[in-house]
């Protein structure tokens, strides 16, 4: 080829996504993408209907009753929130915008995989740092930080290990990190915790500084990973950043119309949270009652350990055989685990099922 783009995009390996699929098999239940157990909730579900009858009309650029409903719903400035292309496109924008050639990122080493494939797409140096139980080690993060370092990842909780930091840490973190380094706190779980000390992160943002930025989702408890919708809350220099770097039309009209409609379904929160603390809670008990080693989550997933990737990869190929499929952890360093979305009771009821099965070698 005459034409080649920069090295470090051919550094980066394309982002495969949660399956959907299995050959030969007739009722696939899918608990591979996190995706919320109830689908989208039925006002968002009319408002996407109602937005087609519009299509061949330009979104509004700026997102305002988008942005005005979440700062109602969450109690934020909707001055300082900026809306994506699901929070992806804003981790992406915030890292092309504050990193780059010459700069480092800094992560935990089991973080979202996203961070690092952007991170390397965009030029950065990742520097992954191991973790302590498969949770992240403030100290280390804190120790990897040199000279180039300008972004800081963390998601909290944690995708895929469910491991989660107390409020105290991550005050610590964020008081002891160098001031021009951009700490990015991923709270795309944020409503599946039911801890009463935790802050999602709009109170770090709030401290004061201007170094620290919340990303949120709608695609997790909202049900609208299809509709690819997400938000930040930030100071407002890294507001005006964003505003110059993102897309004029960069979330579209029924995305916009669903996330409003989601953010006022009456008790679709509270329903969804009830649910998942309840199954999570089942599918652990009975899986570590059939001999698994199960992680603690605070997400809507568990990360189950089988000890090695050859016995991980048979459980996989055993699930598969039943039409349930979850996701293998090798991309992320954890070959000897699978991660399992709570899903509906039935799902979660099939997947412990076919795991005791299998834990009990038949």
């Amino acid at each position: 080829m005459s034409v080649m783009p920069r090295p470090s995009v051919l550094s980066v390996e394309p982002y495969v996504g949660g399956e959907s699929k299995v050959p030969g098999v007739n009722r696939v239940i899918k608990l591979s993408s996190n995706e919320g157990a109830f689908g989208p909730p039925p006002g968002a579900i009319q408002a996407i209907a109602e937005a087609a009858k519009e299509a061949h009309r330009y979104p509004d650029g700026g997102a305002t009753a988008l942005r005005e409903a979440i700062g109602a719903r969450f109690g934020l400035d909707p001055a300082r929130i900026v809306c994506g292309n699901g929070s992806d496109e804003i981790l992406a924008m915030l890292i092309l915008a504050y990193g780059g050639e010459g700069t480092e990122l800094v992560m935990s080493a089991h973080g979202f995989m996203m961070y690092d494939l952007t991170g390397r797409w965009a030029g950065c140096r990742v520097i992954k740092v191991p973790e302590k139980n498969l949770t992240a080690d403030v100290d280390g993060l804190l120790a990897a930080v040199g000279p180039r370092t300008r972004l800081m990842f963390l998601a909290n909780p944690n995708n895929p290990t469910g491991s989660i930091l107390p409020q105290s840490e991550m005050e610590r973190l964020r008081r002891n990190l160098r001031e021009d380094v951009l700490l990015v706190l991923d709270s795309a779980y944020a409503e599946y915790v039911t801890r009463p000390d935790y802050d999602a992160g709009a109170k770090l943002v709030d401290a004061g500084g201007g170094n620290t930025v919340m990303t949120r989702t709608f695609s997790k408890i909202y049900g609208l990973g299809g509709m690819r919708l997400g938000w930040c809350y930030a100071p407002p220099a890294i507001v005006d950043v964003l505003g110059r770097v993102r897309g004029p039309f960069n979330v579209n009209s029924a995305a916009m119309v669903a996330g409003i409609a989601a953010l006022s379904e009456p008790g679709w929160v509270e329903k969804s949270v009830a649910h998942n603390t309840e199954w999570r809670g089942k599918v652990t008990d009975a899986l570590t009652a059939a001999g698994l080693k199960v992680w603690p989550s605070e997400g809507n997933f568990v990360l189950v350990d089988f000890g090695d990737a050859a016995r991980a990869k048979a459980a996989d190929a055993h699930l598969r055989s039943r039409g349930l499929i979850v996701r293998a952890m090798g991309g992320y360093g954890l070959a000897q685990t699978l991660r399992v979305t709570i899903g509906t009771a039935e799902e979660c009821t099939l997947v412990v099922e076919a795991l005791t099965e299998f834990a009990r070698g038949r």
